[in-house]
């Protein structure tokens, strides 16, 4: 009996060790919660730069779309002023022909269509330059699309790799990596408020 109380002290005895030891691992390993808590918040910051990074991406192909239609206008404007001109300068050389002839009532005839060609080729090289404002306008609007873009791609790189380090800082349990993930969401947190408040 003194070997069976023995053997069952010995065994309350080794299960207390290993219960004292998992609570102390728990509170060893505690950090490990805040660490998969920090990466969700950083993977849903993440997430929302990209959302933000396709919405400038889409802009910005939109944008590019508009500067080629409009040049695309401005480019039928200005032939259409080019055979305007050549229409003239065909008039204008019937005038010239004509002009040491008896047929004055013919003269002025050619000369109005002359000088309404001219009219018309005003009209058009408006219209032609106010589609090459509108290219530019487009074109300069892509471009800040672009950029801004960019600047969200910056912060979503930083994010993931933000969230690698928290990966990794889970798997060899270095409480440092943790910090160092910290330190790179912070900084990606940053890059992404600067973009949303300097657009």
């Amino acid at each position: 009996m003194n070997t069976d109380l023995q053997e069952l002290k010995e065994l309350v005895a080794a299960l207390k060790s290993e219960q004292s030891e998992e609570k102390s691992k728990e509170k060893r390993d505690a950090w490990t919660k805040h660490v998969s808590l920090s990466m969700i918040l950083l993977a849903v910051l993440a997430a929302i730069s990209t959302q933000h990074g396709a919405g400038y991406s889409s802009a910005t192909m939109k944008q590019l779309n508009d500067a080629t239609f409009n040049q695309a206008e401005a480019s039928d404007q200005w032939a259409f002023y080019q055979a305007k001109g050549i229409k003239q300068s065909i008039y204008e050389s019937e005038i010239d022909k004509t002009a040491n002839s008896a047929a004055s009532q013919w003269l002025e005839e050619l000369k109005t269509k002359a000088k309404r060609y001219d009219t018309e080729k005003q009209s058009i090289k408006k219209d032609a330059e106010a589609f090459e404002k509108k290219r530019d306008a487009a074109r300069e609007l892509a471009s800040q699309a672009s950029t801004t873009g960019r600047e969200l791609g910056l912060a979503t790189t930083i994010f993931q790799i933000s969230i690698a380090l928290g990966g990794v800082c889970l798997v060899v349990k270095k409480r440092e990596l943790w910090y160092i993930s910290l330190i790179f969401g912070v900084c990606a947190t940053g890059q992404f408020l600067k973009v949303l408040l300097l657009k």
